[in-house]
């Protein structure tokens, strides 16, 4: 296989495989999508075999999915995903100062379609840059641990719209002016939100799982343009106690 379209595998067992998914890959194909390239494929191709999708990530959202290995396997975390057992931490940048945390319980749809969904997010750092978009002399933005506790489709990405915390990089929820200024000052053309981490237990083994993907050089670039750098330090993967802190304060 093509060595640029491998993904980079960050955990596997004799049940499970999880990767890396860059931005702008889909899960698995759709006929609305026009591409015939996605995870699942890519995925099966580099390993010789079949692989069994479990949950997915938007489009653009990069960062921690997992596979099964067998129909079992899928069935037993795909229980363990509508039981709520599983957690997901995402990094994301949004505009504004948000609160220092927060749980937003608001619900995704409309009319007889509406599901409940809760996002619980801790502001981890912030930056104010003097450069005017709109009435403001100067733009303000948000480095934020995310974790939803229900998996609707865009919940991160419409939550913090519905705060009036657009996230960076979302050209279907965000704000196009915020949008161009990280295009035209950082290069930056992608969504801003990762799937950080992901934990379960296992459920043919009496461990627990807790996949970490380190983050891309290109957000190490943007975490050092804005004065983050401290958080490139902090990504240490999966311990027990950032797990328990995950639980905590998540």
């Amino acid at each position: 296989m093509d060595s640029e379209l491998a993904l980079p595998i960050v955990y596997q067992d004799t049940d499970y495989v999880a990767v890396d998914k860059p931005h702008g890959l889909l899960v698995h194909r759709t006929h609305l999508s026009g591409s015939r390239d996605a995870a699942l494929q890519r995925l099966r191709n580099q390993l010789g075999r079949r692989v069994y999708p479990i949950h997915r990530l938007d489009r653009p959202t990069s960062g921690v999915l997992v596979f099964a290995l067998n129909p079992d396997a899928a069935r037993a975390l795909a229980q363990l995903f509508e039981s709520r057992r599983v957690e997901k931490h995402y990094l994301a940048v949004c505009r504004g100062w948000t609160e220092e945390t927060g749980l937003i319980d608001h619900p995704i749809g409309t009319g007889d379609h509406r599901q409940a969904a809760r996002t619980r997010y801790r502001r981890r750092d912030t930056v104010e840059l003097p450069i005017p978009v709109g009435p403001y002399p100067a733009a303000r933005y948000s480095l934020v641990d995310v974790w939803p506790e229900t998996g609707r489709m865009h919940q991160i990405r419409r939550h913090f719209a519905h705060i009036r915390h657009p996230l960076i990089g979302d050209t279907t929820h965000g704000e196009g002016r915020h949008n161009r200024l990280f295009r035209q000052y950082f290069q930056c053309h992608h969504l801003l939100l990762r799937a950080d981490r992901l934990a379960f237990p296992h459920p043919f083994r009496e461990a627990d799982v807790c996949i970490h993907a380190p983050l891309p050089e290109r957000w190490k670039e943007l975490f050092r343009a804005l004065g983050w750098q401290p958080h490139i330090a902090r990504e240490q993967g999966c311990d027990p106690a950032r797990r328990q802190g995950m639980t905590e304060d998540g």
